[in-house]
């Protein structure tokens, strides 16, 4: 059985520009991967709606036998799922907290809640035994 399933993912943005078109993707737990493709091909798109930066327009996503509703990187890294961008850089002015959290900040009355991001950056740490 495979860990993570992307089944007949489809991503259309208004008025009609198709991104994805019935994507299928199967990934094995230990496994390293690569999408490869040319310029426009869907490739940062379909890893946008597994990390849940994107909702996908139809299909479905399967992790560990389990359908699931990724509507946000914090779910998805709940579910052991975690995205280095492709524009990847550090902000040097940032606390790491700050640079770890970028994208998917933890926001109370529009301010970032730094209490709740840094609980979330010790668990990441604890859970992948970061030092």
């Amino acid at each position: 059985m495979s860990y993570v399933e992307m089944k007949d993912i489809y991503k259309v943005y208004p008025p009609d520009v198709v991104a994805l078109r019935g994507v299928n993707l199967s990934l094995q737990r230990g496994e390293i991967h690569s999408i490869v493709g040319e310029n426009g091909a869907g490739k940062s798109t379909l890893m946008k709606v597994l990390y849940g930066l994107v909702e996908p327009s139809r299909g479905r996503i399967v992790i560990n036998g389990t359908e699931q509703h990724i509507t946000s990187p914090s779910k998805a890294i709940d579910l052991g799922i975690g995205m280095v961008h492709q524009e990847f850089m550090l902000i040097p002015s940032f606390k790491v907290y700050e640079n770890v959290m970028l994208g998917s900040e933890i926001t109370r009355a529009g301010f970032i809640n730094e209490e709740r991001a840094k609980q979330e950056i010790n668990q990441i740490i604890e859970k992948y035994g970061f030092k």
